[in-house]
């Protein structure tokens, strides 16, 4: 049988976008008029290579007449033969056959071009023969060679393989997976910007692009979603302006209004995923792992009922105390917005005094930014009970649980006198409910960068006994929490692998609740 190519995954591991590809593709939108998506693209790509595969099989079957034992033939007949592979032959030779069981019948000499033998068939038979009955349409359209199908199955790659090679042709514009003939644009020129510059920064907050659409005066006669998509492609290709609207809608905010933590994950925030092991911790460990909900750990899973939750409390850790974020995990994650940017901005209100702020969701680096201002008026310390609230689709109220301000012994990370990590009691103003197993502090500046610098090296295990030892010479016995939370002053790490450090060091005793103590 003649094989649809199309059918088959070789044919499109090895796709490239060929000249009539690209001019098919032109056409495709500019008959849409309107910016088509990749997954649209290629459903229609493939549509068109299996309509050029079908034009392409119909004039190989146009060569010859499809050869059936009980067909006449005459010197000269093309024949194709279903069973070589539909090979085209030419009948050279008629002779009478010779077979008492068969009747009467020709035996046809059918030549195949030079180099192949000639091979002899029979014709004008009249007994059954297999051969005889009706050949399937192989050009007739089932399941197996439905466009639907294909994009689903031997072609399940094209999308990404035909972004690729979009991308690298410099005849389409692109944005947000979107595209369209770059001539095809509506000029949007460094005028247009400058006043979408100032018009963001007048307005001190993120427009939709519709709001800029109007301002600009683009003109009318082209389709607005032409006009639309032309200025997206522009303001996204121009470093000044930075995507953050939540869900469906694009809003445009001006980079140099956000703080730095927004753009570009603080360096106590940076975790490498992978860095460690898949663990197995006992039940109780593990719990507690899934307690600490900790944004980076894996195989936490969002429920329906957590999705659905409309207010949380997470504990702040010193990583994010510090860097004045809220992680972006298992809680925290349903009651903010999504966005098809890098961040995602979001109104913050103050719970205590209803002021609201702006705030950043950073979906790469898994926190939300913009909160340091707000940590330091109240003097959150790592530690501390933080409560959100959902109100709407891109609010939340942030809040902590208050109490009468006093002076509390607190752990506090520094260098010691012989160069190595100090942990310390000393008492800290606070004004705020807190985990006692969770909360530290360190000074702002140098002092933990040096402090992390100094453990760069070590391995996971030497770090977390040593930190260990420190704390236990405050209080004996110590909890797993309170490991994790000192151990993240110095390297950001996740619950899991110092738990398992905790539990595979022989020179250790586990306890009830996840607390471990030295061995005498």
């Amino acid at each position: 049988m003649i094989q649809r190519k199309t059918q088959t995954p070789e044919y499109w591991q090895s796709f490239s976008l060929s000249t009539t590809d690209v001019e098919f593709l032109r056409t495709l939108l500019l008959d849409a008029e309107r910016p088509l998506t990749t997954d649209e693209m290629a459903r229609h790509l493939v549509t068109e290579r299996i309509r050029r595969e079908d034009s392409e099989l119909r004039a190989e079957l146009a060569r010859g007449t499809i050869y059936q034992p009980q067909k006449q033939f005459t010197v000269g007949d093309k024949i194709l033969f279903p069973q070589l592979d539909y090979r085209l032959g030419e009948v050279v030779e008629l002779r009478a056959g010779e077979n008492p069981e068969y009747g009467e019948f020709e035996v046809i000499s059918v030549d195949f071009g030079t180099g192949k033998r000639q091979r002899s068939f029979a014709a004008g038979l009249t007994a059954p023969h297999k051969l005889n009955a009706d050949a399937p349409d192989i050009l007739k359209a089932d399941a197996e060679s439905s466009p639907e199908a294909v994009i689903t199955g031997a072609a399940r790659n094209l999308p990404s393989q035909l972004a690729e090679a979009l991308a690298a042709d410099d005849a389409f514009a692109s944005f947000e997976d979107h595209w369209l003939p770059r001539d095809l644009l509506t000029e949007v020129h460094i005028g247009h910007l400058n006043i979408a510059e100032a018009i963001i920064e007048m307005n001190a907050s993120a427009l939709d692009t519709a709001t800029l659409q109007k301002e600009l005066d683009l003109p009318k006669e082209i389709g607005e979603e032409i006009n639309a998509f032309s200025l997206q492609a522009a303001l996204a290709a121009d470093d000044r302006f930075d995507q953050v609207g939540t869900s469906d809608e694009r809003r445009w905010y001006l980079r140099r209004l956000e703080p730095a933590e927004a753009l570009v994950t603080p360096e106590l925030l940076r975790y490498a995923p992978g860095q460690h092991p898949v663990i197995t911790l006992p039940p109780d460990l593990a719990q507690l792992a899934f307690q600490l909900d900790d944004e980076w750990s894996d195989g936490i899973e969002e429920t329906a009922e957590r999705r659905a939750a409309q207010t949380t409390t997470v504990t702040l850790t010193f990583p994010h105390a510090m860097s004045g974020t809220l992680p972006l995990s298992r809680r925290t994650r349903p009651l903010f917005p999504t966005g098809h940017g890098e961040r995602t901005m979001v109104t913050l209100v103050d719970g205590r005094w209803g002021n609201p702020f702006a705030g950043w969701v950073n979906h790469a680096g898994r926190y939300i930014a913009g909160l340091q201002g707000w940590m330091e008026k109240h003097k959150l310390p790592a530690g501390a009970h933080i409560t959100l609230e959902r109100r709407g689709d891109d609010e939340v109220v942030v809040d902590f649980r208050p109490k009468r301000m006093r002076r509390e012994w607190m752990r506090w990370a520094q260098i010691g006198e012989e160069g190595r990590a100090d942990i310390q009691l000393r008492k800290q103003e606070i004004a705020c409910e807190y985990d006692e197993q969770m909360v530290i502090g360190a000074e702002r500046s140098e002092e933990v960068t040096r402090l992390r610098s100094l453990y760069s090296t070590a391995s996971l295990a030497d770090l977390v006994f040593e930190v260990f030892t420190d704390l236990a010479g405050l209080s004996g016995s110590v909890n797993a929490k309170t490991v994790y939370s000192a151990v993240n002053v110095i390297r950001r790490v996740t619950p899991e692998p110092v738990f398992a450090a905790l539990a595979g060091d022989d020179r250790l005793e586990r306890l009830p609740d996840g607390n471990f103590r030295l061995i005498a």
